[in-house]
């Protein structure tokens, strides 16, 4: 599989949903596969929260691989033998692309809280200018699971004509209070961590030791990507070995799994990138900007494929459902699976056996 890395510099304006511009501004991104010479065998995979461009495959001396490299590969469901596959990471984020600790041109200096406000609408919009700029005017497919749902469905709805097959997984037509809830954790205890220091932090500043305020709202948002059934089948009661039970702060095996975790990724994840995002998913709405829900998904071309998974409390399959039956009701092409699984919100990262043939069956149909 040919794996390509790049930054892609803009000088134009993005203008922003905010009214507000980021001017100029980068988009790292990584491809797969080879294009060809008509272009049209284009696939853009769209990552969620935590996510980044690095989709599939191995950098040398990593010892995990990209986050959907169980998808995406030679032979595999999403087929580099066949596809040009692209993931870009979004702006806001931390691992490349312009987010609130870059420089604020013409200064040196970070944006930090001058960073603007950006939605999943202007992920989207920056998308389409990285894709023009690589003369790309279609894709055969755009998919993306939680987050990465919500910029295929906006996808969808703003350019109609831009995608033959939208699939759509473990995502919502809007952020219920639900999952606004759970994100208010997090969004406090970044706050309130005096090393955050209000954004006015050193850039290497949490290497070392990460981010308490931002591990422990992890620790809440993990919380929402699992289930009652995942934690029993994973942890059960088990107590840490060298733990005393009457130890005030001896933990169960749940609780060092949740410090272990939320710990490392404190220290990668940039504290300031994981508000911005956390705000564009909190005002992800897909009928903003139109005068209806109905409105805003009438204007659909695609054939929509949404994926929801039964055990999963942060998106409820019913918002996927819901979604399913309007456009059922406007007669426009879609098909809906709710996968049996217990797992959680993150099904769609871990149990790919479950929906693989799903997407490999939607691209195939496609082809024909």
């Amino acid at each position: 599989m040919d794996i390509t890395t790049k930054i892609a510099h803009f000088t134009s304006p993005l203008y922003l949903e905010s009214g507000r511009i980021l001017e100029p501004f980068d988009i790292a991104y990584e491809t797969y596969g080879k294009l060809n010479e008509k272009k049209d065998n284009v696939i853009l995979i769209c990552h969620a929260l935590s996510g980044s461009h690095h989709a599939a495959g191995l950098y040398e001396g990593d010892r995990k691989p990209g986050w959907w490299d169980g998808l995406i590969g030679d032979g595999k469901a999403i087929d580099t033998t066949k596809y040009f596959v692209i993931c870009s990471n979004t702006i806001g984020s931390c691992f490349g692309s312009t987010g609130p600790m870059s420089e604020q041109y013409p200064s040196s200096e970070p944006y930090r809280l001058n960073f603007p406000v950006v939605t999943i609408k202007d992920m989207v919009k920056a998308q389409m200018q990285l894709l023009s700029s690589l003369g790309i005017h279609s894709v055969r497919a755009i998919i993306g699971g939680s987050m990465g749902g919500m910029q295929g469905l906006q996808f969808a709805v703003d350019y109609p004509n831009f995608a033959k097959d939208i699939i759509v997984l473990a995502s919502t037509y809007a952020t219920q209070p639900w999952a606004i809830a759970f994100n208010k954790v997090a969004i406090e205890a970044i706050r309130r961590d005096p090393r955050f220091n209000n954004g006015n932090y050193a850039k290497d500043e949490f290497k070392e030791q990460g981010c308490d305020g931002l591990a422990i709202g992890r620790i809440a948002g993990h919380i929402s990507y699992l289930s009652p059934d995942s934690m029993n089948e994973k942890f059960g009661r088990a107590y840490v070995s060298n733990d005393g039970l009457f130890e005030l702060f001896g933990r169960y095996e749940v609780e060092r799994y949740m410090e272990y975790n939320t710990s490392n990724f404190s220290k990668i994840f940039d504290p300031l990138s994981y508000l911005y995002i956390v705000k564009a998913i909190n005002t992800f709405n897909l009928s903003r900007g139109y005068e209806s829900l109905h409105d805003a998904v009438s204007r659909i071309k695609a054939r929509v494929h949404l994926i929801s998974f039964s055990g999963d409390m942060l998106f409820l399959p019913r918002e996927m459902e819901h979604l399913a039956k309007m456009l059922k009701r406007n007669g426009q092409k879609y098909s809906y699976n709710e996968i049996e699984s217990n797992y959680g919100h993150d099904a769609f990262l871990v149990e790919l056996e479950k929906f693989d043939y799903i997407i490999k069956d939607v691209l195939e149909l496609a082809d024909s």
